[in-house]
């Protein structure tokens, strides 16, 4: 089973951003202890070119780290025919008990890893590098976390044994069972729902206020990492029923199949770029003041601020139709 393309592919990019980590980690220890862009001197000057290479290696590492969330979601959700019990992604994540703790890793490493990013391209607006220290610092957060990773998915790809019986997703996402999700669905419908579209609406007027004016740039940030994770637990509750058109189906994974269009890949996808990039943009908010960053940024700021809003406005629109015109009516 370790010989399937997918997993062949998700160790292959594990290791190779390992690697690319702990290259980049080592000089941005480096460029933290001695930056000093006021000095002329030869260890400056070494640390400025190094930085060009840190940069680019880390920011095509870390455009795959976000890809391969995809990857690996779509890869345990192949694999399912391979064990009894399985359904969707759901039963091949619990074969073992490693397969939870990479996902919720995995969508981690891509919020720290787009913001990483956001930063970045920032940095490189300015000629005197003013967030290098900043985002040299994020990276010694971000490193522990994709080396982690790395090595749980090889603990959960090595340990996938086709003979395990492993539980379907109608047994595990039920009010009955124990967990977060059990308690996300016995969560009352009605109060889930105002708390989606409270938060959902509520993000996209502070979204166009901080667009407009340029203010409130930190509550809208705050707002879209809450609507974030208010709309993963709303999906999880009443929103994924209407997909299903069954009361009693709250699978966060069946709607990445075939049969539904694999819409779930483009909710999915929505969803998080709605939250990183709001997010990203009150990041970059103490930056505003850096006199190399004032004519760039808020128009960053601003496309940032508008994906988001475009992202969260395909999550709700499509989420609501579903509710609207599905053939379940509760």
């Amino acid at each position: 089973m370790i010989f399937k393309p997918g997993i062949i592919a998700l160790l292959t990019i594990s290791l190779l951003l390992s690697g690319m980590l702990l290259y980049s980690t080592f000089y941005g220890v480096s460029i933290l202890r001695y930056w000093d862009i006021k000095s002329g001197s030869e260890r400056q000057l070494s640390l400025e070119r190094r930085t060009y290479l840190v940069s680019t290696i880390m920011a095509y590492a870390l455009v795959f780290q976000l890809f391969s969330f995809f990857l690996f979601i779509y890869t345990a959700d192949a694999l399912h025919p391979f064990f009894t019990g399985a359904m969707c992604a759901v039963g091949s994540l619990n074969v073992n008990q490693w397969g939870y703790p990479v996902v919720i890793l995995k969508i981690i490493t891509f919020l720290l890893g787009g913001l990483w990013l956001i930063i970045n391209f920032a940095d490189s607006r300015g000629y005197d590098y003013p967030l290098i220290k900043e985002k040299y610092l994020l990276l010694l957060v971000i490193s522990p976390l994709i080396l982690a990773e790395t090595f749980i998915q090889f603990s959960y790809f090595l340990g996938l044994k086709p003979e395990v019986i492993t539980s379907c997703c109608g047994s595990l996402f039920t009010s009955d069972a124990k967990g977060v999700a059990s308690e996300i669905i016995a969560f009352p419908r009605l109060a889930m729902e105002i708390a989606f579209y409270a938060a959902m609406l509520g993000t996209l007027a502070l979204g166009v206020v901080f667009y407009r004016t340029e203010k409130l740039g930190y509550w809208f940030a705050l707002a879209a990492l809450v609507t974030f994770l208010i709309s993963a637990a709303a999906f999880i509750s009443f929103i994924s029923v209407y997909f299903y058109e069954l009361p009693t189906h709250h699978c966060p994974f069946c709607i990445l199949q075939k049969e539904y269009g694999y819409i779930g890949y483009f909710l999915y996808l929505t969803l998080l770029v709605g939250g990183l990039t709001g997010m990203g943009a009150g990041v970059l908010m103490p930056s505003r003041r850096i006199p190399s960053l004032k004519a760039t940024l808020p128009g960053l700021q601003k496309n940032l601020t508008l994906v988001s809003l475009l992202s969260y406005l395909l999550f709700g629109g499509i989420s609501t139709f579903q509710i609207a015109f599905s053939n379940l009516k509760m």
